[in-house]
């Protein structure tokens, strides 16, 4: 079993970085993408769709019976109990305005639990993949999720979407900040979920993600030594989940803070 996750675990960092070059192409070239807008935060462009399609495409062959769900094409359901979880281009916002905060995901889940888990920065080379029971890593080299005791040594990372009052995440920034701490948003969940796992953040919170923004991300954090708040394997591919994820010393506060902010 162990070889098999390893051996899907290559094949998601391998997939995220040559998914990562064909986002590239078109982040290079943004003046011809073409871009559809519901608002700030629901943009799609062709470069998501794409990147998507390729995506698709090398699981169907790699893994022709697994599923597949994805942010931009309709769910493949297979026959196996395994499932891929894939974010093309999260953090769409950034990448259709030339900010270089970008990352594709691509995580594999069965029966609900998340096993392999890969976030892939394109715009830095910067690839953070771990699997369950493997340890957490970028490019290689193995990461931690940071060993602060309180939220004022450092910054946690903050998510809002339009699926949660935006009040919410407010109430959250202001209690964060009466700690001493600092919030930080770049406006790519999973990319700031990798970063909590790296230690970089003190941790991430949203009171409402979809699998494929944070399940990648939630597993490396927990491979990292650190915690997360668990979601339900039999609802989170299909509905999300609220993300508390963090260092172990600081997840204690995290989680009262947002139990407080997000209790409505």
């Amino acid at each position: 079993m162990t070889d098999d996750l390893d051996q899907r675990m290559h094949f998601a960092i391998d997939l995220a970085r040559r998914a990562g070059e064909l986002g590239l192409k078109y982040f290079r070239d943004l003046e011809n993408l073409t871009i559809e807008s519901k608002g700030h935060q629901d943009l799609v462009s062709d470069a998501d769709r794409e990147v998507e399609l390729f995506v698709r495409a090398a699981i169907t062959a790699a893994y022709p019976d697994d599923g597949i769900v994805g942010e931009e094409h309709a769910p493949a359901t297979g026959k196996t109990s395994y499932v891929w979880v894939i974010d093309p281009i999260d953090g769409t916002a950034n990448f259709v305005r030339g900010i270089p905060a970008w990352c594709v995901v691509i995580a594999c889940a069965r029966d609900g639990e998340t096993i392999v888990g890969v976030v892939h920065e394109a715009s830095t080379g910067e690839t953070f993949h771990g699997r369950l029971g493997g340890g957490a890593f970028v490019n290689g080299r193995p990461i931690g999720a940071s060993g602060a005791k309180a939220l004022s040594e450092g910054s946690v990372g903050t998510g809002l979407s339009n699926r949660a009052a935006t009040e919410h995440v407010a109430v959250l920034i202001s209690m964060i900040m009466a700690e001493g701490g600092v919030f930080f948003r770049n406006a790519s969940g999973a990319l700031m979920l990798a970063y909590a796992a790296a230690g970089r953040l003190l941790g991430y919170v949203e009171e409402h993600m979809n699998a494929w923004d944070c399940l990648a991300g939630m597993l490396l954090v927990e491979e990292a030594g650190g915690t997360v708040l668990k979601p339900d394997p039999k609802t989170v591919l299909s509905e999300g989940t609220q993300v508390i994820a963090g260092g172990k010393q600081v997840f204690p506060k995290l989680r009262a803070l947002c139990s407080e902010a997000f209790r409505n």
